[in-house]
């Protein structure tokens, strides 16, 4: 399939997906994804039933069932979903991928998966905040839009972290191979903060990591290569290094680069070295010290298990990161992924996953839209200078083109006056 045959209208992207369920749930899939974009109360099933099923064609059981009972797998929708967004943004060269956990919050003691977590959004250094709810670990594409700025991130896969399960790692790790199975002639770069450093002593394949390095990580030189004469094995590392606070202090030379971090140039004096971190992994990484010329940051420590990225690519790498807290925070405020009140078997994880999911295919959605039409992005009188839409504006975009056919099978045979249906439609467009 070349990727001007991938589909791009919205009933098009959900039929890319009906291989994976059955002729009764593909109806109760299409009409529940299209009610969950258009809904402007809060995402319950209930509260998603008048955008859904309008006309109450269904029971409401049917789309209850869907999340928690229904023949289907997420899985297969997440390498579809993949395979897609790969053939669209990744043609070609390395892909880029995002790496990182969240909380949904949700109440509920017999809610199946949930558990009390660290909430990572109100825990500070000096106090760590519980709370309960499912947590997720998510893996994004790292999709750089035409239009500049900084990427976005596009879910393409998950997992629900469970006590007495796999770790947050194991996960982690699990959806990197799956990758590198769905795409075994391709090479990923994977971003992750400080917390999946350790991924770069799992030796996953044709997968390489940026991440943090900690500021009193015991490092060590590279291993001196054992003379012919000599007894015992080959060394697994050097000498001790400083720590890498501690080697900032004695650097004397820096190198002044230019970084693109989040779509914004910045300069910055960097030092880069290969080492062994031999805590987390015992081949050779790059360690990259950032630090900021006027002096106003605190210097950086990263690294990666590619020694030929250059330095300032590492430091943008890690920059790039950001796009999966931005796409954290979108998923819950407008798609409200916390929001729906299912509570058995599988409904919980399922509902998470199709809240990430359906991040991804409205921004596909927008993306492919605007390649073909150029979208106005509304005007706001408080942001006359905005040039960059965010995910709200493509959501309202999407809303605007499925409002005015759903507007017409409400009325029925009635007419209606276009200045009527076009207030409606602006109402309802950028409501909740």
């Amino acid at each position: 399939m070349n990727v001007t045959s991938l589909p791009s209208a919205w009933p098009d992207l959900l039929l890319y997906f009906f291989p994976i369920f059955t002729t009764p749930t593909t109806e109760v899939f299409l009409r529940l994804m299209t009610g969950w974009v258009l809904c402007t109360a809060r995402h319950t099933v209930t509260g998603m039933l008048p955008f859904t099923d309008p006309t109450g064609q269904r029971a409401h059981d049917a789309y209850h069932r869907f999340l928690s009972r229904a023949t289907w797998q997420t899985h297969p929708m997440w390498r579809l979903l993949a395979t897609l967004l790969v053939r669209l943004f990744y043609p070609g060269g390395t892909i880029l991928t995002d790496l990182d956990d969240t909380l949904f919050h949700h109440t509920g003691r017999k809610m199946d998966g949930a558990g009390w977590w660290r909430d990572a959004v109100r825990s500070t250094g000096q106090k760590v905040v519980h709370a309960w709810g499912l947590n997720l670990v998510v893996l994004t594409l790292r999709v750089q839009p035409f239009w500049g700025g900084g990427p976005l991130g596009l879910p393409i896969n998950l997992r629900l972290h469970r006590k007495n399960g796999p770790s947050l790692i194991d996960l982690a790790e699990q959806m990197l191979c799956e990758l590198v199975a769905w795409f075994p002639q391709r090479q990923f770069l994977t971003a992750g903060d400080g917390f999946y450093a350790c991924l770069a002593g799992r030796g996953i394949p044709q997968t390489h990591l940026i991440s943090r390095m900690r500021r009193d990580a015991a490092i060590y030189a590279l291993p001196r290569r054992k003379d012919p004469h000599q007894r015992g094995p080959q060394p697994k590392k050097g000498a001790r290094l400083p720590t890498p606070e501690q080697l900032a202090r004695q650097v004397r030379h820096w190198t002044r680069v230019k970084t693109l971090e989040r779509g914004k140039e910045k300069m910055r004096l960097v030092y880069a070295r290969q080492v062994i971190w031999y805590y987390v992994a015992q081949e050779p990484v790059l360690l990259v010290i950032s630090r900021d010329p006027a002096g106003k940051e605190q210097d950086d420590f990263f690294f990666t298990t590619d020694l030929r990225l250059a330095p300032a690519a590492v430091i943008g790498g890690f920059a790039g990161r950001w796009s999966i807290e931005d796409t954290f925070k979108n998923t819950k405020q407008f798609l409200g992924g916390q929001q729906p009140q299912t509570w058995k078997h599988a409904g919980p994880e399922r509902a998470a996953a199709l809240s990430f999911w359906l991040y991804s295919l409205v921004w596909t959605w927008y993306l492919q839209q605007q390649r073909r039409r150029k979208l106005v992005l509304p005007r706001r009188s408080w942001y006359p200078a905005k040039r960059r839409p965010s995910f709200q504006d493509a959501l309202a975009a999407l809303r605007w083109a499925l409002w005015p056919e759903r507007i017409k099978s409400m009325f029925g045979k009635r007419t209606v006056h276009d200045d009527i249906t076009q207030f409606l439609i602006e109402a309802l467009v950028l409501a909740a």
